[in-house]
């Protein structure tokens, strides 16, 4: 079950043109091939002959019963399909496809909870572009490929806060250039040898989407507690359930140019409501939208994820049995999960958790990246900056309430004589891109001693991972010591935290002191970066840019 201070160990589908399979795709100027794929349907207008639907005229009771399913279709909204509820309580867990969560060798701590004994839940959303069903190869295109090695070739990184007020979405460019760990494959026990300058989305062909889950982790940091992966049927199945998602363009766009490249999506200028399969043309597209990178397709990518979070909160269309029926059985035959999420009331109580968030704190991203030839690579400074933000759950849109505070309050529990408080000196210095300093804990255990804390000593177990320099403490009888402990090296307190998963006051020395006798804390800038394109999950306005040579 996924309470709400669910852990574990721990998009859309593929959104490639037809045809265009291995190809480098983030430049504008890629190519693709054949579409072959069949006859696009014609948009249709909202209000239109073939609308929307009936206006909901669900009783109270059945209106309550949409709205959970609609929280439940939340819990996979990025990826466009839904987790069912409790319909067919065991079939559908039979249908729930699980791999193991992380294939790589290096494990990230979990994060600290909050003084409320809450953290946050990072869940990496994948889309596969697997051709391995008949429906899937229908939908996908590229025929040559069917029974190939899949790709992630959708990656997103869903955050959600601790105290469960605002969400976080990041987006990686599918061809970012990147190391990949050493991961083994569960089911035979292959071993992939870690290999550097990789396409990302090559992970999840070795071993499986825990591989995936592993080169996330050694990349940003971030401890990642669950994913979630679905294919094409997926999103087609869950579009059609709602009954239409608006989407916006500021021209008439076809997507498809005089070589038969092009998803086929077909839209008037202005706002349309989608779904079924013009929803997962919307979602593929490439050509047509801005400059025809998939960093355009990803921005068209939130715009719908944004507005179906939108739609699904403002209308409880989903209120037939027989329709509810079909969209859990399509839904969980899509999904794959790690075993923590292995079954449909563990779905469900997620959905409990990301219904919470009001669409006006979601923040959609895309890492910041830079150009190199037709692929991009992680962009130096502010790629790190946003992971930072989210290890350090600070909301990307700017209204964290931590931050609003101008000094942080002196506890009123009175400390003890500075040789009576007993403190724990860890080696927190390990980055994803350095080696632990040696000796930190046994250096600033001296000075803590020489500030007459004489009880202080070196924890010499291995070295973790902390960005920055922390003292933490169980109980609210030990605030006051672990104040003093901070005041004497000069560390803030607002770097003074409770937590469960120490025993008495510890300082772990963070990467923001991996050398010299005094700390200097630095004012870190927690503006999300310009760069990552951030999109509010309450911006009606959005509309995706129409290359001109793509209207008609």
């Amino acid at each position: 079950m996924v309470r709400s201070d669910v852990r574990g160990d721990g998009g859309q589908p593929r959104v490639e043109e037809p045809g265009e399979r291995g190809e480098g795709l983030t430049s504008p100027d890629g190519s693709s091939g054949d579409d072959g794929s069949a006859r696009v349907p014609e948009p249709r207008k909202r209000g239109g002959a073939e609308g929307r639907g009936p206006a909901g005229t669900a009783t109270p009771r059945r209106r309550r019963r949409a709205l959970r399913w609609s929280a439940t279709l939340l819990a996979v909204v990025i990826l466009g399909t839904a987790g069912a509820g409790y319909v067919y309580y065991r079939h559908l867990n039979g249908n729930i496809k699980k791999e193991k969560l992380n294939l790589g060798d290096t494990k990230i701590a979990e994060p600290t909870p909050n003084a409320a004994g809450q953290t946050p839940l990072n869940i990496l959303l994948i889309g596969s572009d697997a051709r391995d069903t008949k429906e899937n190869q229908k939908l996908g295109g590229a025929r040559e490929t069917f029974g190939g090695t899949p790709l992630a070739d959708v990656q997103m990184l869903l955050h959600l806060s601790a105290d469960r007020s605002n969400m976080s979405v990041i987006s990686m460019p599918r061809d970012t250039l990147l190391d990949i760990p050493k991961c083994t494959d569960p089911d035979d026990g292959k071993v992939y040898a870690a290999t550097t300058r990789s396409m990302t989305n090559e992970s999840l062909g070795r071993g499986g989407p825990g591989c995936t889950v592993a080169t996330w982790q050694e990349l940003t940091g971030i401890h990642i507690d669950h994913f979630m992966m679905v294919d094409f049927a997926g999103v087609v199945s869950m579009a059609d359930a709602i009954g239409g998602v608006p989407v916006c363009v500021t021209d008439n766009i076809e997507s498809r140019d005089s070589q038969g490249h092009g998803s086929g999506l077909k839209l008037e200028k202005g706002t349309t409501y989608i779904q079924g399969k013009q929803a997962l043309q919307w979602l593929r597209t490439r050509y047509g939208f801005e400059d025809g990178s998939d960093i355009a397709r990803a921005k068209a990518q939130h715009m719908y994820m944004n507005s179906m979070v939108r739609e699904l909160r403002e209308n409880a269309t989903i209120t037939n049995p027989n329709k509810l029926r079909k969209l859990a059985e399509e839904a969980t035959q899509a999904l794959t999960v790690d075993p923590g999420l292995g079954d449909v009331a563990a779905l469900y109580d997620l959905s409990k958790e990301l219904r919470k968030v009001e669409p006006a704190r979601i923040t959609m991203t895309t890492m910041p990246f830079t150009y190199v030839g037709a692929r991009v690579v992680p962009k130096e400074g502010d790629a790190e900056k946003l992971f930072r933000l989210v290890r350090e759950d600070i909301a990307l849109d700017g209204k964290d309430a931590r931050k609003d505070t101008a000094e942080d309050p002196v506890s009123d529990d009175p400390a003890a004589a500075d040789d009576e408080i007993g403190v724990l000196v860890r080696n927190g210095t390990l980055t994803s891109s350095l080696g632990a300093a040696p000796g930190r804990a046994h250096a600033v255990s001296q000075l803590l001693v020489q500030e007459g804390f004489t009880r202080a000593s070196a924890d010499s177990t291995t070295a973790t991972t902390e960005d920055k320099t922390v003292v933490r403490y169980p109980s609210a009888e030990l605030e006051g010591d672990a104040q003093a402990v901070a005041k004497a090296l000069g560390i803030p307190l607002g770097q003074v935290e409770k937590s469960t998963n120490v025993s008495g006051v510890t300082l772990v020395v963070g990467a923001d002191w991996r050398e010299g006798d005094t700390y200097k804390a630095e004012k870190e800038d927690d503006k999300t970066p310009k760069s990552a394109d951030a999109l509010n999950g309450a911006d009606k306005d959005a509309c995706m840019k129409v290359d001109p040579n793509f209207t008609w």
